[in-house]
């Protein structure tokens, strides 16, 4: 063993070591690691910020635009809106959950799947009386498999792709990984589905099931009816079914600035408003499906058609803040800041006059809908305290089928070879903009920095334990342990040695790692090194047996109210099902 191997391979166990520790974040950790292998003259100079272009590292960047892209569009709430229902077994909840997950996570980045349903599975679950946990493991399972589906499902296969590129001059297709990936998801599903979720510990105190969840009271809001609404003429209760399904109450209508009860039978008008009670992702929810307007359309339209983008903010009124006893329409709220009161929550108490109108109190929890870029200044000019950022986002309901036919057009060019993914995916994430369906700040804030840096650091790293024969050396050991052993017994101890990896590890550190020890174990056989890297593939994505194994676990630990050793319960018969069900099909679709 080389000089060289030796600091690379301590540069790697000391890179594993704090990741596993957890103290110091990964991505500081990665880059410290790049710029000492640098000065130790194991990565060239030239090649220090190589990975920092790197298509691997451009693709995820962008994955995670277009999904934010998808979200603001309203495709994603079409899907859920139309298929959710929690009155529904809890299997088949899953099932329909999970298979949404699966699907969204083959088209976009599985991380900003689950980030987008576990709302709606949580608020689901409040409405059929049951406790969250038993169905966001499976959730988060599901989108975990789906990402397996394709190329831009989850960041192992696209930097398997690339790898393969290096090595031999041709990437990985967009479907390629579907006929395994396809078929892992859907055995991991059924199984998820029907048998998984009885294996959850299942724990009867509701408010640790909620644990890490912001809980916020509800608002009193206001959403108009626009001059041009198919509603106009119908009854009230036209919206009742609508509104159940997004969790909103329908207070009253206001009329002519007078407030009427909210009977099921009052035909409406186009510029009625409906007193609603709802939260903030609740509301939009509504407000998307029933195609209903904000209360003050022109000033928002105004904006928009400035180019900036819009956002949801809530905040607390204090003894010091402008707004503490009077109104929003008093303090010209709307035309001074471009800010429009979407709604108040007060003590759980309702109120009784328009919510612009209404004099506010010290306590008061505000729903602001404000000038993304000016949405500090719009906070210090009101002197209110902000709250944590739940995630709600203004849709752009109106430009749904045009953010999916861009992205479905982007996605079949691709897959046909027309244009270069990384290119395509540009072209997706500039055309958002240029339709307004993104800001332009959100170019920059939709992408995860950690995760970028943390690919640009290690596919150096990667690299220069590859031309440093490194790899050969872990290839020829795992080679050494197996054999005598068939292809395909050393092809499932490749698969084994990764899952283990990928449950403790980053799995993006995990792949940059085991696909050039796949190519060589397959030179050294004999055989096509194409099973080899799909089964890095699969099994970098299957991390189910801990929480840190995968972001999407470790986004539901709170939420689900899960401790550390609940996820091996499910996570590990789903591990062996995987391998059981990929090492025969690898076999068939990529013969040795």
């Amino acid at each position: 063993m080389t000089s060289d191997q030796i600091l690379l391979f301590a540069s790697f166990g000391t890179v594993f070591g704090l990741l596993l520790w957890g103290r110091i974040r990964y991505d500081i950790v990665a880059f410290s690691a790049l710029l000492l292998a640098v000065v130790l003259g194991l990565v060239p100079s030239s090649q220090a910020f190589a990975g920092f272009g790197h298509p691997a590292t451009i693709v995820v960047a962008l994955v995670l635009v277009v999904s934010a892209g998808l979200v603001r569009s309203g495709a994603v709430l079409l899907i859920t809106r139309t298929l959710v229902n929690p009155a529904r077994p809890i299997g088949a909840h899953i099932s329909i959950m999970g298979g949404i997950g699966a699907v969204l996570s083959a088209f976009m980045n599985n991380v900003a799947a689950l980030a987008l349903l576990m709302p709606v599975d949580i608020a689901t679950a409040r409405k059929a009386g049951r406790i969250a946990g038993l169905t966001l493991m499976p959730l988060s399972f599901a989108t975990i498999l789906g990402g397996m589906v394709t190329l831009i499902g989850t960041p192992p296969n696209i930097i398997i792709a690339e790898i393969r590129s290096d090595a031999l001059g041709e990437p990985f297709k967009m479907f390629d990984f579907a006929p395994v990936g396809a078929a892992a998801a859907v055995a991991g599903l059924a199984f998820v589905a029907l048998i998984g979720w009885r294996l959850i510990p299942v724990r009867e105190d509701e408010a640790r099931a909620g644990k890490g969840l912001e809980q916020f009271a509800d608002y009193i809001a206001e959403l108009t009816v626009p001059e041009d609404s198919p509603l106009i003429g119908s009854r009230l209760g036209a919206l009742y079914d609508e509104a159940e399904k997004a969790d909103v109450a329908i207070l009253g209508v206001i009329r002519d600035d007078k407030r009427r009860f909210a009977s099921r039978y009052i035909t409406l008008e186009a510029g009625d408003a409906l007193v609603l009670e709802a939260r903030p992702d609740a509301l939009e929810e509504f407000r998307a499906g029933a195609k209903l307007d904000f209360s003050d359309t022109k000033r928002l339209e105004s904006l928009q058609e400035a180019g900036s983008g819009v956002t949801y903010v809530e905040a607390v009124v204090t003894d010091s803040s402008r707004v503490n006893g009077k109104s929003a329409q008093s303090v010209g709220l709307a035309w001074r800041q471009r800010t429009v009161l979407m709604g108040v929550a007060r003590e759980g108490r309702r109120l009784t006059k328009q919510v612009r109108k209404t004099p506010l109190r010290s306590g008061d929890i505000l729903l602001l809908l404000t000038p993304e870029e000016g949405r500090d200044d719009v906070i210090e000019w009101l002197g209110v305290l902000p709250l944590a950022d739940r995630g709600a986002a203004v849709t752009q309901d109106s430009k749904t089928w045009l953010a999916i036919g861009i992205f479905a057009a982007a996605v079949a060019a691709a897959a046909l070879g027309l244009v270069y993914l990384p290119v395509a995916l540009g072209i997706v994430a500039m055309a958002y903009v240029l339709l307004k369906i993104l800001s332009v700040s959100e170019l920059y804030t939709h992408i995860e920095w950690p995760v970028v840096v943390l690919l640009g650091s290690m596919i150096p790293l990667g690299a220069a334990l590859e031309a440093s024969g490194g790899t050969q050396l872990l290839a020829n050991g795992l080679l050494g342990l197996t054999q005598g052993w068939p292809a395909w017994a050393v092809l499932t101890a490749l698969m084994v040695l990764t899952m283990t990896l990928s449950d403790v590890l980053n799995n993006t550190a995990t792949t940059i790692v085991a696909a050039p020890v796949a190519i060589e174990m397959a030179r050294v056989l004999g055989v096509s090194p194409d099973p080899f890297l799909m089964a890095v593939a699969v099994a970098a994505s299957a991390a189910f047996l801990t929480p840190i194994g995968h972001k999407n676990n470790t986004l539901i630990l709170g939420p689900g109210g899960y401790s550390f050793g609940d996820y091996w319960r499910m996570g590990l018969p789903l591990e062996i099902i995987i391998i059981a069900v990929s090492i025969p099909v690898l076999l068939v679709v990529w013969p040795l």
